[in-house]
């Protein structure tokens, strides 16, 4: 059987797909636009196509290990992978956000343990530096790279890839949407602050406590490892976010002037 595949790579992290659909190959070619590489993979995954059920609105990702071999069970996609052989499986229909689901899952479990993150957040570059806007649904992270600048690079108006190097932490661009179902574009920059967003009647940035800044960002990590030993890495990464980048509070009024304090 001829196989279709394409490598994609996120965040210096490159993972295979194939399937036997020659269609379904054209469609994630498009939906991973600007993430395509020929860098050798570090995960493979064969994907099964099979008829769509009726999703299930209550049904939760889950996410369990054995070893080195994990499972993602959801009521629109199934995954199975080993760590160890990097070759995995992924039984769905011929939808993409089914593979962006699992492909959000694996990267969250790759990042923490080398203490990084990926963190429901926007991120974009200014000047040479990255900065992330993290919060609850409706604070405006969104908005607040939708009306940056010609001159600033989107990372993510949804999921920001947070990645250690040493001491040091850099963001880089995704191609996970959201409500824009804008792509971020495929580069990276050093971190030099996360902020946690609050509307308000002007533009400003507030100190944040180290104690607040950790319970913020860890109500918008992502991380769906139930297992003791990669929550704890979860933790500690985060930890380690907060103890290394600065952290505010950005205080905004959805207005693009906002963007004069990253000038």
């Amino acid at each position: 059987m001829t196989r279709h595949g394409l490598t994609v790579e996120v965040g210096g992290v490159p993972i295979r797909l194939e399937t036997a659909s020659e269609p379904y190959a054209r469609v994630l070619a498009q939906r991973f636009d600007g993430f395509l590489t020929n860098a050798t993979p570090q995960l493979e995954f064969a994907i099964e196509l099979v008829d769509p059920e009726e999703p299930d609105p209550d049904d939760d990702l889950r996410v369990s290990r054995r070893g080195h071999a994990w499972t993602i069970r959801r009521s629109d996609c199934e995954a199975e992978f080993d760590m160890r052989s990097g070759r995995g499986r992924i039984r769905q229909p011929a939808h993409p956000y089914a593979t962006d689901t699992v492909m959000r899952v694996v990267h969250s479990l790759l990042l923490a343990p080398t203490g990084g993150l990926l963190v429901h957040a926007s991120s974009a570059v200014s000047r040479g530096r990255a900065f992330v806007f993290f919060g609850k649904s409706g604070t405006g992270k969104s908005t607040m790279v939708g009306m940056a600048p010609d001159d600033v690079t989107v990372l993510s108006e949804e999921i920001s890839y947070v990645r250690r190097e040493g001491d040091a932490y850099v963001a880089c661009g995704t191609p996970f949407t959201g409500e824009l179902n804008r792509r971020g574009d495929n580069v990276e920059a050093p971190l030099a602050g996360m902020f946690h967003l609050v509307q308000g009647s002007d533009d400003r940035i507030e100190p944040l406590g180290p104690g607040d800044a950790l319970r913020a960002l860890l109500r918008c990590v992502l991380y769906f490892d139930g297992d003791p030993v990669g929550t704890q890495h979860a933790f500690a990464a985060a930890c380690g976010v907060v103890d290394s980048v600065p952290m505010g509070q950005l205080v905004f009024r959805r207005h693009p002037d906002v963007w004069r304090l990253f000038a």
